[in-house]
């Protein structure tokens, strides 16, 4: 895309940053690093970068976790929202770089829903002429940032699309879905990390599902997702050191939920072990001192 089309978007992006509107928006702060840090033109031509091979392999090498866990959440989010189209299309998506290892960060592309969503670490849309780069803003992009099992940023889920006729409806549809395709690869990425722990689920604000938390043997929380951090007041850039459960998780429905699920898991081993504790004990792998102690919380008798 050239000529007065692009003359006038680069000269309305330099408008904006040149008022000071960055203060303000997030958008022209992000036009505003586009240009002053990373040196972009607007108006420039340059074809997006890819990738190569070795480059790729490596990439999907370092993030194989996070590659396996979202497999599911992305078979059904495709089912909704997917690139339809023939091979003698491939051509026009590669040249705008929707295609496998693409690069879309800002320091490359300037304003664009993943490399902007990397650095502001939050979901966000960024529609047709919201891009910094002319040559971008037939698109419209989606994209939501995921959260690895400590809380680390982890990634970004996309959805982009070049329909002309894309609709503000159809676009908050988009974000929904995505939004909870995200949510679902952090839980896979959170059981898998967890996986010999008890997962109990937290309750937000709102009554909503608030997130997830690890619970080990001895009753300690031992792991949080990021969204269960925020509703229980800990800080998602701090390591979590072990805290017991009901210290924590206090009166919350989790916490009711979590009791009743131990006081099951205790009878169930005494009954298996024939009331031997000790016996119990080592097979829930846990000491006998501390087995007595969960007996004496749940008045279970031996």
């Amino acid at each position: 895309m050239n000529g007065p089309m692009s003359r006038h978007h680069a000269a309305r992006v330099e408008a904006a940053i040149a008022s000071g509107q960055a203060a303000r928006s997030a958008l022209v702060a992000s036009w505003r690093r586009s240009s002053r840090l990373h040196h972009l033109d607007p108006a420039g031509r340059s074809a997006p970068m890819r990738l190569s091979d070795v480059e790729l392999r490596q990439a999907r090498e370092r993030v194989a976790p996070l590659l396996a866990a979202a497999q599911g959440a992305m078979d059904r989010l495709y089912q909704a929202v997917d690139r339809r189209g023939t091979a003698v299309d491939d051509a026009t998506f590669q040249s705008w770089g929707l295609w496998t290892g693409a690069l879309w960060s800002e320091d490359h592309e300037g304003t664009n829903g993943i490399g902007t969503c990397v650095v502001e670490q939050r979901p966000l849309t960024i529609d047709r002429d919201q891009h910094f780069f002319t040559r971008n803003t037939l698109l419209s992009c989606t994209a939501v940032p995921i959260y690895d099992h400590e809380a680390e940023f982890a990634g970004v889920l996309d959805v982009s699309s070049c329909r002309a006729d894309r609709t503000d409806t159809f676009s908050n549809l988009i974000a929904l879905a995505a939004g909870e395709a995200a949510r679902r690869i952090e839980a896979d990425l959170f059981r898998r990390a967890f996986a010999h722990a008890r997962i109990v689920l937290t309750q937000g604000a709102d009554g909503q599902a608030g997130g997830l938390v690890a619970v080990d043997a001895d009753d300690l929380v031992i792991g949080a997702t990021r969204s269960a951090r925020v509703g229980l007041g800990i800080a998602p850039g701090r390591p979590l050191q072990p805290v017991p459960a009901a210290d924590l998780l206090g009166g919350e429905p989790a916490h009711d939920h979590l009791a009743g699920g131990q006081r099951a898991v205790l009878q169930r081993a005494l009954l298996r072990a024939d009331g031997n504790v000790s016996a119990a004990a080592k097979a829930l792998g846990i000491s006998r001192a501390t087995l007595h102690r969960k007996l004496k919380r749940f008045e279970l008798k031996h």
